[in-house]
């Protein structure tokens, strides 16, 4: 097999690929010698048909089959010779397939850039310091009855932060449509949360009212009946409820999965669930500051094909998020470009570091990413099997657990300076309190739910 290079510009590669004519008669014949063993063919015992019949009717197929495998074989064996990393998949040009002849061909490909990594030394790095107080923990609490409100039933007119309890009939030029007609419909009063037409007349409204309101419903409308078109509401006020926090008792305890209702013991609980996302957030920043620098302090000269397929890749993850599911509707790739070049760059500068430092997996911190996974879960042995039976799943904790010592081998020869922070600082907690963490103490499940479909 002879194999000659050329430079294409950037990191494309024309690899031309001679294979002996020798090599794919020989090739041809063993292949068509084994099928005349085994081929049924009529007028003749299996196994007894003569070569030549044989080479008659399977001989084409055979030699096309043995050009196919020999370009495959030919092509890995021409990478690992000229010592080149393939960053994707070649693009094949036949130049030479006549029987009898050498087999040529043409391989266009992109190579993996040669990939070096800067001493880290010079890397400077924030850490944040911050512990959870109880003054921290009153403030979650808090938050935390916003998110279980009490509503009672009161004899006025409604007002801010009010719940008022309707039933409305919607008609577009006077004619009834499928859902037009809706009963105990409830509308926070401020909270945005319901179409402003149908919010706004209802302050200052009173239990036994009925009001009449003008709806106009987006062109965007998933419903194409409304999309664009407006209808009349007639509202029929049935209740206005007054809005208050419960109190922090045995009732409001359990109802936060604290099965005795001891306030003591819930507010342990969220203590853990606070310091557990205070430790991620700080784990999290000291890492998006090692990755920013390891990009920074590293410029690669970047294959297409790879940034092409992480822009794509990104490209569909937001369409998933958007609820699209059809190509054709793929938002554009321009915003996703330099975040995919970015994904592309730490990948490889990472696989570096593994690879140029010796580093290997440590089980330990893959069990440790499990453990962590799976501690919010109902059945958290049942999340275990689950996982360890997913091959995806497992090499998606190998890969992260991976990265992790990555980080930590930058870390522990970067400069870090401490920074003392409160615990609002680090997660945003005092900013929005609102947003901040719905039933505190259970979102972690209820994301690993979702995601697993458990």
């Amino acid at each position: 097999m002879h194999v000659s290079v050329s430079d294409t510009g950037g990191l494309g590669r024309r690899l031309e690929v001679t294979v002996p004519a020798t090599e794919v008669s020989e090739e041809v014949k063993q292949r068509l010698g084994r099928l005349s063993r085994t081929a049924r063919l009529k007028g003749f015992r299996p196994g007894k048909a003569p070569l030549a019949v044989i080479t008659r009717q399977f001989g084409e197929q055979v030699r096309a089959e043995v050009v196919s495998d020999l370009m495959r074989s030919s092509y890995t064996q021409a990478l690992t010779q000229e010592k080149l990393k393939a960053a994707g998949g070649p693009r094949i040009e036949p130049l030479s397939m006549d029987p009898g002849a050498d087999l040529r061909y043409a391989a266009l490909v992109e190579v993996l850039p040669e990939v070096k990594v800067s001493s880290p030394d010079g890397l400077k790095i924030e850490r944040p310091t911050a512990a959870v107080t109880e003054a921290d923990i009153d403030a979650m609490i808090e938050n935390m009855r916003r998110q279980r409100p009490v509503f009672t039933v009161v004899e006025r007119a409604a007002r801010d932060s009010d719940r008022v309890v309707v039933d409305y009939q919607a008609r577009i030029n006077g004619k009834s449509f499928e859902g037009s007609d809706a009963s105990d419909i409830n509308v926070i009063l401020g909270s945005g949360q319901t179409m402003p037409e149908l919010e706004a007349p209802l302050n200052g409204a009173t239990a036994g009212e009925q009001r009449t309101v003008t709806a106009a419903f987006p062109a965007a409308h998933p419903n194409k009946t409304l999309a664009g078109k407006s209808a009349e509401l007639l509202l029929s006020i049935k209740r206005v409820e007054e809005q208050s926090l419960p109190p922090v008792d045995e009732e409001f305890c359990k109802a936060y999965g604290v099965d005795d209702g001891d306030l003591a013991q819930m507010r342990a609980e969220v203590r853990k669930s606070m310091e557990r996302e205070l430790a991620d957030l700080i784990r999290h920043r000291v890492r998006e500051q090692v990755l920013d620098g390891l990009y920074k302090a590293n410029p690669l000269q970047l294959p297409r094909t790879m940034v092409d397929e992480q822009t794509q890749e990104l490209q569909l993850q937001a369409a998933r998020r958007m609820g699209v599911r059809e190509a054709s509707q793929l938002p554009p790739r321009e915003p996703f470009e330099e975040a995919a070049r970015r994904r592309v760059a730490l990948g490889l500068l990472m696989g570096q570091v593994v690879q140029g430092e010796g580093l290997k997996l440590d089980p330990a911190r893959v069990r440790t990413r499990l453990d962590e996974l799976v501690a919010s879960y109902p059945d958290p042995e049942e999340a275990r099997r689950a996982y360890q039976q997913s091959p995806d799943a497992m090499r998606q904790l190998e890969s992260a657990a991976l990265e992790d010592q990555v980080v930590e081998w930058v870390v522990e020869r970067a400069h870090i300076t401490e920074r003392p922070m409160s615990f609002s600082e680090v997660t945003g907690f005092g900013r929005d309190a609102h947003e901040h963490g719905h039933d505190h103490m259970h979102t972690h499940t209820h994301e690993h739910e979702q995601a697993s479909g458990t």
